[in-house]
Order: structure tokens, then C-alpha cells, then sequence
């Protein structure tokens, strides 16, 4: 499932894709709505622009980046979806030019009718520049006097962007962050958190540091939390929309729409 374009097959006409910063992000905070989406007959897609090559404190970089590249293979693996190579070391994702052509090649590629994308607000830089250049990314789609490296051709499609939830559900000034969409990820939760407990390196470390399983039981209290925000569900992933303009002539939401029941928004709950 490695680096994977777009299906030829003229069946399979949605595409979603889970774009994050680190090894392990996506399974924190997205990976329940992606196997929902692939449930609902989506080919789905899974990205960290950054290869993880800091994530250990006893390992040198390269064998790091080793290690956190065959965890993320295994995760996407467990989650069903297409998995794309990371682009850049931990704390060089800058939003700049060279970096952003190359992601814009894997949109074109990819042609995401939805992409879920970090929060605008977060706690590391690593996650708002990812978030900036997804978003650029994904508007250049449809420019051909923009060049992507490789070269890849503009398209028109739409796309939907979702921003997620910030880690620990707060902004880097420790603000609460309130979600337009709630998703109910009960039903998938455990295979989450099995794509979770794929990155071995990471729980072993926090293990080690912060006590057994409290890598998986971070993911475990902000999934009941955003279900308690929700007024709804017990296990919940929290979603914000990007504005259209740009991306689609429609003020869509297909989340909304494809999972009917199993999403509420807030103006709903109040």
C-alpha cells in the first residue's frame, strides 16, 4: 500500500486522505473517522510529512527514521489505507516553496475529494506548518502554471478540507478548541487504538517515562472527552471545516452527509 495513486477503476469515485505531521498523529486524532470513511466505500489514504527521525532518545536519526517509517506501514496496513512515503525530518516541515511543490505532486495524485488535515492552532509548529501546506497544497490542485515536484498534471476536482483536533484539544495558548463536527468513532475505536499501538517505539518510550499503556490512554482520554463535548457519543473524533472558497463552488459537507447518525454538529447541541 505504499505510495499508491489515485485507483483508475471508474467504481471508485471518493477518495478521502489522512494527511498529518508525525508517525502516529493520524492514529491520535483521525484514524477513527478515515476506517469510517473506508467503511462507507471510500479508497482511503494515509501521510505524515515528517519521517519521525526525532522520536527516539536512544536511537541515532537514521535508524529512528527506519524504525517509525515500518511502524507507519504497519499502521496504515491495519487501517486499510493507501500509505505515502514522508517528505521531510522532524522539526524542518517550514512552510516554504521546494517542500510545498512536493506535497502539492502527491495531491494531484492522490485527488482527495476529502482531506483531513492538523488544526490551524496546536501546540508545535510541526503540526501548523503541515497544516499551511496541506491547505496550499490542496488549492494549487487545480494550477498548471504551478509546478510540482515531480511534475504532475492540474486537476479540477473539488475537495473538502477537515481541520482535526489539536493535541490535548487546546491551542499552544491552552484555549479549548470546539469542534464544528463530531464523529462517532465507537465502533472502530479498538482498531485505532490497535493502529496505534503500532508504533511500538513511541509506546515504549512514554512507558518508560510516563507509566504503562499512557501512550494508548492519551489517545483513549481525548476520544471519551470530545464524546462527552459531543452530548452524544462515547467515543468521538472532532472536526472543523476549511472555507470552500477555492475548493469547491459548494459550502459541502460530506462528513456530515455520509454519516448521518453517527455525526452531530454543535449548533445542534445547543
Amino acid at each position: 500500500m505504499r505510495g499508491k495513486s489515485a485507483s483508475k477503476d471508474p467504481k471508485v469515485t471518493r477518495r478521502a486522505m489522512a494527511l498529518a505531521a508525525h508517525p502516529d498523529d493520524i492514529e491520535f486524532l483521525m484514524a477513527g473517522t478515515l476506517l469510517l470513511l473506508k467503511g462507507c466505500g471510500f479508497e482511503t489514504h494515509y501521510m505524515t510529512l515528517s519521517n519521525g527521525n526525532c522520536g527516539s532518545m536512544q536511537w541515532p536519526a537514521e535508524k529512528t527514521r527506519r524504525i517509525r517509517r515500518q511502524e507507519s506501514i504497519a499502521a496504515a496496513k491495519i487501517l486499510g489505507a493507501h500509505y505515502h512515503p514522508s517528505l521531510a525530518d522532524d522539526l524542518e516541515i517550514v512552510y516554504e516553496v521546494k517542500l510545498l511543490r512536493r506535497l502539492a505532486a502527491v495531491i494531484r495524485d492522490v485527488r482527495p475529494n476529502i482531506l483531513l488535515i492538523p488544526s490551524p492552532q496546536d501546540y508545535m509548529e510541526d503540526h501548523t506548518n503541515t497544516c499551511r501546506l496541506a491547505v496550499t497544497a490542496a488549492f494549487t490542485r487545480g494550477m498548471p502554471n504551478f509546478r510540482t515536484t515531480p511534475a504532475r498534471k492540474a486537476n479540477s476536482e473539488e475537495v473538502i478540507l477537515y481541520h482535526g483536533m489539536p493535541h490535548g484539544l487546546r491551542d499552544g495558548l491552552r484555549q479549548r478548541i470546539i469542534p464544528e463536527l463530531f464523529v462517532n468513532t465507537e465502533s472502530v475505536h479498538e482498531l485505532k487504538r490497535q493502529a496505534l499501538a503500532a508504533h511500538a517505539s513511541q509506546k515504549e518510550w512514554l512507558d518508560a517515562t510516563q507509566g504503562i499503556d499512557s501512550y494508548l490512554q492519551m489517545m483513549d482520554e481525548m476520544s471519551l472527552e470530545l464524546g462527552r463535548m459531543s452530548g452524544r457519543f462515547k467515543h468521538a473524533e472532532g472536526w472543523r471545516r476549511h472555507s470552500h472558497f477555492g475548493f469547491s463552488p459548494r459550502d459541502d459537507d460530506p462528513l456530515s452527509r455520509v454519516f448521518g447518525n453517527l455525526s452531530v454538529k454543535k449548533r445542534e447541541r445547543e
